[in-house]
């Protein structure tokens, strides 16, 4: 069953028509990567599902149509959201940034202390206000508390940007834990060779539409896709 599945979705910012009738789904436990050049409307695509953008056509999230929910809302039912700009609060500490990820009265799969493993920086800066972290530390941050409000799925907006191959290498692992705990994860990614490394299917987006929908073999065998939507 799908978890997460969008139809014929529309996106608006005041009258530029942004996303023209996008469909896609993401199931249990699966990690899909929406792929494309910068300006497609990747981000717009998950900032709409994350109620932040107008929007018309169908959102759903386990079977509820969650069109016009506000943000919050649609977190408390179990979707996480990482957005691109690594949103911490920079005066409070590692350690209390994890805290405020954590939902009232829920009890969570993932501790701090998980967080800590995970990402054993963290654990040495906990401390240490969010706002001196390097940008991959905040990265790292912004990833860990999205989890500790337990999502059943979790929409990742370029993760990788601008970090430094090791910890690009610590998000793919990162990536990788959440599919072996069950997690669903929509990435949205400019680094081909980790999308498809991580994916069990992946969307190629162009001007606001789907242009292909596969697996990762599928995309690595369609040369033209690749050349027309995605190379440089």
């Amino acid at each position: 069953m799908a978890l997460l599945e969008i139809k014929n979705l529309h996106a608006f910012y005041g009258k530029s028509h942004v996303l023209h009738g996008v469909d896609m789904s993401v199931g249990e436990g699966e990690i899909v990567s929406l792929l494309g050049r910068n300006g497609v409307g990747r981000s717009t695509t998950v900032k709409s599902t994350m109620g932040l953008v107008d929007v018309e056509g169908s959102i759903k999230f386990k079977g509820e149509e969650i069109t016009g929910f506000k943000a919050f809302e649609i977190a408390h039912k179990g979707l996480g959201y990482v957005p691109e700009n690594r949103d911490v609060f920079p005066t409070l500490t590692v350690a209390q940034n994890l805290i405020l990820g954590e939902k009232k009265g829920k009890k969570s799969r993932w501790s701090i202390d998980d967080m800590y493993k995970m990402f054993p920086r963290l654990k040495e800066r906990e401390n240490t206000p969010a706002g001196v972290l390097s940008g991959g530390e905040q990265q790292m941050l912004t990833l860990c508390r999205t989890l500790m409000g337990d999502p059943d799925l979790i929409m990742i907006d370029e993760p990788t940007e601008g970090l430094a191959p090791k910890i690009v290498e610590l998000v793919a692992e990162y990536l990788k834990e959440l599919k072996n705990r069950g997690i669903s994860v929509l990435l949205v990614e400019q680094k081909l060779a980790i999308a498809l490394e991580i994916s069990q299917r992946v969307y190629v987006m162009g001007h606001g539409s789907i242009v292909f929908e596969g697996t990762p073999d599928d995309l690595r065998h369609n040369a033209a896709i690749r050349k027309e939507w995605l190379e440089v």
